[in-house]
Parts: C-alpha cells; sequence; structure tokens
C-alpha cells in the first residue's frame, strides 16, 4: 500500500479527480505493445513518444495498434521531424482512418528541423489551415522553465499555442507548488486549459538510467539534466515513486481552485508496477 496521500473528505475527493484524469506516456519500443496489453486497462488514456533517432513511424504504427485494441490514445508529433504541409496531410489521414483523435504536438529536440516546421506553434497552425479531425490537442509546458530558450520565449509560446490546444501536459517537476503556482500564473495570462502534471511514475533507479542513456534527450529524458543536482535527493537505490509530488498537489488543490486537473505519468515502460501504483493511489479515494 503506498503511503497516505489523501487525509479528509476534501483531499479524498481531489484525489479521485486527480486519478480518474490519469494518463500514461509509454515508449515504442519493440517489446511495449504486448506488455501494455497485459498490464494496462483500456480506460488508461495513452500517449506514445517520438524520438529524433527512430522518426515518427514506430509512433505511429505503436498508436495505431493500441487503437485497435481498444485504447485512447495520442501519438506524440514533434514539429521538427514533420516535412511539411504533405507529410502532415498524409500522417493526419493516417490517424483519423485509424479512429485517433487525439495528438500531442511539441516542437521536438531534433538538432535541425526536417522541413518547414521550426516548432509547434507552426504545426499547430498548418493543422487548423488544413482543417482536422481531432477533438484534443495537447501542448507541452514548462514549470521550471526549459533549459535552452528565455522563460518570456516559453511563456509567448504557451499563451501562442493556447488558442490551438484542448490541454497543457507539463515536464517532469518535482515541486508540487512551483506546479501550482504556474498553472495560476497561466492561467492569470488567460490560459485556461487544463494542465495535467508530468510526473514520473514508480520505477527503478537503474532502468531509468539504461532507457534515458539510450534515449539521449528525448521528450521523456530532458529532466534528468536538469535535475542532475537533485538526483540522489529524489532516487533511491530502491527507485522512485512520486508520492511526496502527489502529496503536495492534493493539499495544494484542496485549499483552492485550479486547472490542474490530472496526472501525466511517465511510466518508462515500467507498466505492471505503475499500474500497481495507480491501483493503490484509486484505493486511497474511498
Amino acid at each position: 500500500m503506498a503511503s497516505t496521500i489523501a487525509r479528509g473528505d476534501e483531499e479524498k475527493r481531489v484525489l479521485a479527480s486527480l486519478v480518474a484524469n490519469i494518463s500514461y506516456e509509454v515508449m515504442p519500443f519493440k517489446s511495449v505493445k504486448e506488455k501494455i496489453v497485459a498490464e494496462v486497462p483500456v480506460e488508461v488514456p495513452l500517449t506514445v513518444t517520438a524520438t529524433g533517432g527512430k522518426g515518427l513511424e514506430p509512433t505511429l504504427e505503436t498508436s495505431i495498434f493500441l487503437r485497435e485494441k481498444g485504447y485512447t490514445v495520442a501519438p506524440h508529433v514533434p514539429a521538427r521531424l514533420v516535412t511539411g504541409p504533405e507529410e502532415l496531410d498524409t500522417l493526419t489521414s493516417r490517424l483519423e482512418a485509424a479512429g485517433i483523435d487525439r495528438i500531442f504536438v511539441v516542437g521536438g529536440d531534433a538538432e535541425e528541423p526536417a522541413g518547414e516546421f521550426t516548432d509547434a506553434l507552426g504545426l499547430l497552425r498548418s493543422l487548423r489551415e488544413r482543417g482536422h479531425h481531432f477533438t484534443d490537442v495537447g501542448v507541452g509546458g514548462y514549470p521550471e522553465g526549459h533549459a535552452k530558450f528565455p522563460l518570456s520565449d516559453i511563456d509567448r509560446a504557451l499563451d501562442d499555442k493556447a488558442d490551438f490546444a484542448d490541454r497543457v501536459i507539463t515536464q517532469i517537476c518535482f515541486n508540487p507548488d512551483t506546479v501550482t503556482s504556474w498553472a495560476s500564473e497561466i492561467s492569470n495570462r488567460g490560459v485556461h486549459l487544463p494542465v495535467y502534471a508530468g510526473m514520473p511514475g514508480p520505477v527503478s533507479r537503474q532502468k531509468l538510467m539504461r532507457i534515458s542513456a539510450g534515449l539521449g534527450l528525448g521528450q521523456s529524458a530532458n529532466f534528468l539534466t536538469k535535475q542532475q543536482n537533485m538526483f540522489w535527493k529524489f532516487f533511491s537505490p530502491s527507485g522512485y515513486k512520486p508520492t511526496k509530488l502527489i502529496r503536495g498537489l492534493v493539499q495544494n488543490l484542496a485549499q483552492s481552485e485550479s486547472t490542474v486537473t490530472g496526472f501525466h505519468i511517465f511510466t518508462f515502460n515500467d507498466l505492471a508496477r505503475t499500474e500497481a501504483w495507480r491501483r493503490d493511489l484509486l484505493s486511497q479515494t474511498q
């Protein structure tokens, strides 16, 4: 059983709402499809990452497979991996044919863009000009900023993307006060989208380091370079669990209104452990 997170009826209500709006991020490695089908209930929404080294095909193929199995799935589409409107049209038509109506648009980490899209906003604008079927478009949020860009640029980019989006999924942040303060700040600026707090699920330190090394600076591993000075604080020899982070979020959200709506769990494909942990959280909402 997980450590006690919700104390009292209001905190249990908050936790129940957050857990009801949970999603898992998975990486399109060869073995992941069978693991998901075996270990993850179809009611848990999924996002599927993309990395510059592998291109978009593993992401699309995995997403289509999972949709056929009954999952709600959103492929990551890094703008810098898409060559232009023609490829975007092909990609969008392919997802529509598969019944995939969610998408998560990011700029991407590729050093050189594959074509004319250099950031998420450009791709989002092209999607709107084309006309698309997506009912849920996600964009990224950075409560602690971004190592490569000034904070003012990050703020302006989110403000610009908000009109094209339906939700914000944050990069990993270990501080609950930072997450809730940032959500309030962007809401005050006029970004009223639901915010899903990104965090690692329970994962062994060894697996996290091995996968992260294999990905380089992929979408799921960026935070390691930012958090190296805190690595040993958060990752014990037995691994990491986001219990303290969730406890802090529940406390904060029980005391004030917020656009923080749910959790986005970076699973690092440790799906059995993540699902057992989610069920523990559910038990605490009773």
